[in-house]
């Protein structure tokens, strides 16, 4: 089916491995003083405006990025089953267009914790200009901070 397609040609995934136990990673992501701590990319910093981390809540942040350059932020979050799933809209600035639908799924194997991150983006010109802009490896980065919060790699 065509949508189908459009969906998986608008999708970006995210992949990483984290040597630490899903309560610790899921405790990273769903605390409100640790998360503006660790999200974004290398040398990216949060300035968090409201934060309220629920299904139904929101993030509204400004991250700023290494040269100043401030990116508007709002989370809305849509989904949260504990240890296992986060979903949120992820919005251009407060209250803004709609830039991707967002998931994060976490997955215990042991003692580690598979992470995915999966952005439905809002067109197909969003997604390029993501992929162009580098979203993947500076998603990467973001996970390896979470990981580093923690005290794992």
């Amino acid at each position: 089916r065509p949508d189908e397609v459009s969906v998986a040609d608008r999708t970006l995934v995210i992949r990483r491995t984290i040597h630490a136990p899903v309560a610790a990673v899921w405790g990273a992501w769903i605390n409100e003083n640790a998360l503006p701590q660790w999200w974004g990319p290398d040398g990216f910093s949060c300035k968090t405006k409201r934060i309220d981390l629920r299904q139904g809540g929101e993030w509204v942040f400004d991250m700023i990025g290494p040269d100043g350059t401030v990116y508007p932020n709002h989370h809305r979050y849509t989904a949260i089953t504990p240890m296992t799933l986060i979903a949120y809209d992820l919005l251009m600035g407060e209250d803004g267009p709609l830039h991707a639908n967002a998931t994060v799924t976490m997955a215990e194997d042991g003692a580690k914790t598979h992470v995915t991150m999966s952005m439905i983006m809002s067109s197909q010109e969003a997604h390029d200009g993501a992929k162009a802009f580098g979203a993947e490896a500076l998603g990467l980065q973001t996970l390896g901070k979470l990981a580093r919060s923690i005290g794992a790699q």
